[in-house]
């Protein structure tokens, strides 16, 4: 395909305004994304300097957050562009936020905030992902709509 062809369709779909919903759905999966680089740096930095019980254990820690930061965050550019293939990504990664929020939930410490905040936005980001206006501006069809 040459890029005349592919760029017509995008033009189109710029012309349009994106939906608010699709823009706040972007933001919320960039907190999370944010949420999750900080928490990883902090962890390894404190892996490194710190005194850990297991220093390996908190390297580890840290690293893997940071690399999981990557999906929220590809997601929310995705959004921000209007590509469909971002609002899987979006939508996994509130799924896999509430367990977590739930454990934080049942924690008995300064972590019921955190939990409550985090199933907070992953409830909002998988309504507003889910909204037949963020589907359409996506260009998803849905099954036994394709043209």
């Amino acid at each position: 395909m040459s890029s005349e062809q592919k760029s017509a369709p995008e033009t189109a779909e710029a012309a349009e305004p994106r939906p608010r919903r699709l823009t706040y759905a972007a933001v919320l999966a960039a907190l999370e994304g944010a949420a999750l680089v900080i928490g990883g740096v902090w962890i390894l930095v404190l892996g490194l300097t710190g005194d850990p019980d297991d220093r390996q254990q908190a390297v580890t820690g840290g690293i893997t957050l940071v690399v999981l930061a990557l999906l929220p965050l590809l997601a929310a550019r995705g959004l921000l562009l209007r590509r469909s293939w971002s609002r899987g990504p979006a939508v996994i990664t509130q799924i896999m936020a509430l367990p977590v929020a739930y454990n934080l939930l049942k924690a008995d410490s300064m972590a019921i905030p955190s939990g409550i905040a985090l199933a907070v936005v992953a409830v909002a980001a998988l309504v507003l992902l889910v909204n037949p206006a963020t589907t359409q501006a996506l260009g998803i069809k849905g099954p036994g709509r394709a043209e």
